[in-house]
């Protein structure tokens, strides 16, 4: 039998045991709100996770709850648990921004490849919302997610301004390179044996990016590149595309014919070298590569845009029509490609139509982000020329 000083003290310990609950219970949503951005404002993240969580199990809506638990799950490196975090942000507010980046970086790091590229396109429709540290670490991965999807003239796009940045940075080169040589791959995942022809092709792709452009020594390595790799198609196409934005076309020509002979299936390089046939008024040429781009790869927009031209140039009003139709369809954000159905369709008489195309290729003249695609800025000095 227990003495009554023991039973007192078994008492009270149960008393408290059960007591912290109902304390617990009895604070405040709007107390633990504050305490929380209280220990996350003075980087208590143990603390601050522990009242976000505390907090959004007493109100599941709590956005801006989210939003602040998830980027601390971030920042300490939980990225699955900040994943879903973030999601539930992103179902509780129109205004998702750069929630969309994070959950593409959490993704990333979770090996979710194809929901992060999603969500990275989402943010960038959205209008790149972000700190400038979000932008740069948010861009470079989707662009790493772009060559992954084989993408790569998007990818160069966007890891060009990281480039002029960041320079001789030796992870943004392989990343580079890898796109330069349109290689479906991610830093961590292509064959070793081809680290070295990354590399020439990613210190080319990096000094062509700085500001000011650096040709000399873009070529220098381009030219080891293709010296040391002779063989390799995309080593050749990688020079030709350097000397084609140097407005070298002879030069640029002659490595694009080097690719067709090692790969005569090799679409980009036909669809070059019809533009610049095209540029050089050389028609009957200029067709037969542009149609066989089209018969190899008839979902290519740039195909049919390229074939497009042709027959514009040719006055065969009705079939560049068609082709550009169906470049349109495959590509509808592009500009150049309305802008070039607004002028056949002039010529066909189909002034309505014209002025529709014409209005979507001034807005989308006005527009920034990957929707507009990036090839037709980086080539537009040809393009131009072409117009």
């Amino acid at each position: 039998m227990y003495s009554f000083p023991v039973m007192r003290a078994v008492w009270s310990l149960f008393f408290l045991v059960t007591a912290i609950p109902c304390l617990a219970q009895s604070k405040s949503f709007n107390q633990i709100a504050k305490d929380a951005e209280i220990a996350r404002i003075n980087n208590r993240a143990g603390d601050a996770l522990r009242l976000y969580n505390a907090g959004l199990r007493m109100r599941p809506g709590w956005s801006e709850g989210w939003w602040d638990f998830a980027t601390l799950l971030y920042d300490q490196d939980r990225f699955s648990e900040a994943q879903k975090a973030f999601q539930r942000f992103i179902a509780l507010t129109p205004k998702r921004g750069p929630a969309y980046a994070f959950l593409g970086l959490c993704e990333y790091e979770t090996q979710d490849y194809d929901s992060a590229l999603r969500h990275f396109r989402a943010w960038a429709s959205s209008g790149w919302a972000g700190t400038p540290e979000l932008l740069d670490v948010s861009v470079f991965h989707f662009a790493l997610l772009l060559t992954r999807d084989g993408e790569f003239v998007r990818a160069l796009y966007l890891f060009a301004p990281e480039a002029a940045k960041a320079g001789n940075d030796p992870t943004l080169a392989e990343a580079m390179g890898l796109a330069a040589l349109r290689m479906p791959n991610l830093p961590e995942d292509y064959d070793p044996r081809k680290r070295e022809m990354v590399w020439l092709a990613g210190e080319a792709a990096v000094y062509e990016a700085q500001q000011p452009h650096d040709f000399s020594r873009a070529e220098e390595y381009a030219a080891r590149l293709v010296s040391r790799y002779s063989q390799e198609p995309e080593a050749h196409y990688f020079r030709g595309t350097l000397f084609s934005l140097e407005n070298k076309n002879d030069a640029a020509e002659q490595e694009y014919r080097q690719v067709l002979q090692r790969s005569p299936q090799h679409v980009p390089a036909l669809i070059a070298l019809a533009a610049i046939d095209l540029d050089k008024n050389e028609l009957a040429e200029a067709t037969q590569f542009a149609r066989q781009s089209v018969e190899r790869e008839p979902h290519n927009a740039e195909a049919h845009h390229v074939l497009g031209r042709v027959l514009m140039a040719s006055r065969q009003f009705e079939a560049s029509a068609k082709e550009l139709e169906a470049a349109r369809q495959l590509a509808p954000d592009s500009p150049l490609v309305r802008s070039h159905l607004a002028m056949v369709y002039n010529e066909l008489g189909r002034s309505e139509q014209a002025k529709q195309e014409l209005a979507v290729f001034l807005r989308l003249k006005n527009q920034e982000g990957i929707l507009s695609p990036p090839d037709e800025r980086l080539r537009s000095r040809a393009s131009e020329k072409a117009q």
